[in-house]
């Protein structure tokens, strides 16, 4: 009786072994266990058809879920059933002044013809405007003001609507195409002059059947396809029609940092143009990633259409500013933003705060923020306020000391430290660096354990550090906000010694050579001393408090003239300094942590036990500080 086969495996060894057992089990063929036969590789090849339908098989059934969908032309495919559009790549743009030197009525910048263009590490990049502009005289110049440039190539498609062809489509020809910079226009026929702007559909409950609307999908390979309604949902196109579509294809982020341009032409016949740049181009990314369509797009769905909750901001604002690497939302009941203090703890109801930390490292220019919470505009719900705020960030100043089994490694201590040093550097990057993401440090402590075979066991403490940019041309209050619980074990803890709290030194108007510092006195108190023959003079003991609850330091009105040196170099800051009551390390609101490696120190010694040595040697890396007038 014939064996039956398995039909359950799909790697290839296992299906070819399952056929050879069914072999067998018969006897008109008897070479098909012998490699080089005939039958054997006939054998190979039935297993490998059969691998393989089975493996396309597993891919297909894949690909009809967007959770386990691998093909990008799968997962956008998904999304539109969602109603959800990714993000197509985006240019980056800049806002500036033009002059024309010219005692000419009016002028207007052609948005054809008129070009600009300026240059990032030597590379040079077009800039053009969307619309047409036009200024009026102002005596001997005429000025525009605040003008947008994207930068790219502006690219035209023109398309002949044909019905009879079922697979025509109008496509952006370009998967760097920015869809934000698309206009659409229909012609009658190829003899009209003057088009119909179609606009973006936005909302299917607003568009009628005369409605000059289109949509919008992306297709394959990146590109996106503009399409258009069929008379019940949209106005539709007849044969003849002429589709012109005009928009941007971006080189992206390569040319953010522009900050300075010219013009590229004469601009209604004057060449005297003086150009000054508001703000510097930003803003280029790269399309929506596949993992963030994902994400996205069942969230997009379930807010339908209307920012309510944290979430559902979350989700517009990668939308709207694809640069953004993490965000961070909170009702104004949970604390607000003061222009002179920064994000407070004070509520303002019926506000919602955002804070973006984006791909580039750099915050939002003015511009970007006020175009952001415009467009979130048409999300919101009753007269809920949008404000973006920038990240604050947490500095966290680790203090490692480890020790290691000499006898199980060959390695120094110094390439020890680096080992140890690499490991944060990659917990830095991976882990901190984002909103919400919290310092364990149990975690950091197990990272360090398992850098190297050989260590043993480490000790690890964390400070805090916070900058604050001082006003030096009047006296001002400050307020520091650590935004975790300070150490504190008992009222007048270390005073003699300056307490928890340390910062970097800075000097008073009117007095040229005196540099100051502060601490606390364990009580509630911040002081402020200068250090004469090594010792701490205290000049006020009541410069501030610092709630040790809440992680403030507030710092009386004073007039600080200059700050002296941080770390070696110029600086306008000064770093505030403190331990924190826990050594787990919690940001809040708009806060993110991010270790600061020129202030953090690594120390390696051999275990004395373990080794059988009387005597441990120490080696020290990464230290700039070794008392707290230093800091």
């Amino acid at each position: 009786m014939a064996t039956k086969l398995e039909v359950t495996e799909f790697d290839f060894d296992d299906i070819k072994t399952n056929l050879k057992t069914f072999m067998k089990n018969q006897s008109t063929f008897t070479d098909y266990d012998f490699e080089g036969s005939g039958m054997s590789n006939l054998i190979d090849l039935l297993a490998y058809n059969t691998h393989y339908l089975g493996y396309n098989m597993n891919m297909l059934a894949n690909e009809m879920f967007i959770d386990s969908a691998a093909l990008r032309s799968s997962v956008t495919s998904h999304a539109k059933t969602l109603s959800y559009e990714p993000t197509s790549a985006r240019c980056s743009t800049a806002l500036i002044n033009v002059t024309l030197n010219t005692n000419l009525g009016s002028a207007t910048i052609d948005a054809a013809s008129n070009l600009f263009s300026g240059k990032v590490d030597d590379v040079t990049y077009q800039f053009n405007l969307l619309e047409d502009v036009t200024a009026t005289s102002s005596g001997n110049y005429i000025q525009f003001t605040n003008l947008k440039i994207y930068e790219g190539t502006k690219i035209v498609t023109n398309y002949t609507v044909d019905s009879s062809n079922i697979d025509q489509k109008f496509l952006l020809t370009d998967n760097r195409a920015d869809t934000t910079t698309l206009k659409v226009e229909v012609f009658t026929d190829v003899t009209s002059t003057v088009s119909q702007v179609y606009t973006k559909a936005t909302d299917i409950t607003q568009v009628t059947s005369s409605s000059n609307v289109y949509f919008l999908q992306e297709v394959s390979g990146g590109k996106f396809e503009v399409y258009f309604g069929d008379g019940v949902i949209g106005n539709a196109l007849t044969d003849g029609n002429i589709v012109k579509l005009t928009y941007i294809v971006t080189n992206k982020s390569d040319a953010d940092g522009v900050t300075s341009f010219s013009s590229t032409s004469a601009i209604n016949t004057v060449t005297d143009i003086s150009i000054s740049t508001v703000s510097a181009s930003g803003g280029g990314s790269e399309p929506e990633s596949i993992a963030s369509i994902k994400q996205n797009a069942p969230l997009d769905y379930a807010s339908q259409g209307r920012a309510v909750t944290t979430e559902d901001y979350k989700v517009y604002v990668k939308q709207l500013f694809p640069n953004t690497k993490s965000v961070s939302v909170w009702g104004g009941e949970d604390g607000s933003y003061d222009t002179s203090l920064g994000v407070v703890d004070t509520a303002a109801y019926g506000k919602v705060f955002i804070s973006i930390k984006s791909t580039t490292g750099n915050n939002l220019t003015v511009t970007e923020k006020s175009t952001l919470e415009n467009d979130l505009g048409r999300y919101k719900v009753a007269s809920i306020t949008p404000v973006v705020v920038d990240p604050e960030i947490l500095y966290l100043i680790l203090t490692t000391n480890l020790k290691f089994d000499s006898t199980k490694t060959t390695k120094t201590y110094s390439e020890l430290e680096t080992d140890v040093l690499n490991v944060l550097k990659n917990y830095n990057t991976d882990t901190l660096q984002e909103f919400s993401s919290i310092f364990r440090h149990s975690e950091v402590a197990g990272l360090i354990d398992n850098a190297h075979t050989s260590i043993l066991n480490n000790t690890t403490n964390i400070s805090l550090a916070k900058y604050l940019t001082p006003t030096t041309t009047s006296s001002v209050s400050y307020n520091v906000y650590f935004r975790n619980a300070l150490y504190n074990p008992h009222t007048g803890h270390n005073s003699i010694h300056g307490g928890i709290l340390a910062s970097t030194g800075f000097k008073l108007s009117g007095d040229a050579t005196t540099v100051h510092y502060f601490d606390d006195d364990g009580s509630g108190n911040v002081r402020r001393y200068s250090i004469a023959s090594g010792s701490r003079v205290y000049s006020d003991n009541t410069a501030g408090t610092i709630t040790y609850t809440t992680g403030v330091v507030s710092i009386n009105k004073l007039q600080i003239s200059s700050v002296e040196n941080v770390d070696g170099s110029t600086s306008t800051k000064i770093r505030f300094v403190a331990i924190p009551d826990s050594k787990d390390i919690v940001p809040v609101r708009n806060q993110i942590l991010e270790i600061d490696f020129v202030n953090t120190s690594i120390t390696a010694s051999t275990d004395n036990v373990v080794s059988g040595s009387s005597s441990t040697t120490n080696y020290v890396t990464n230290s700039n500080y070794s008392t707290t007038t230093a800091y």
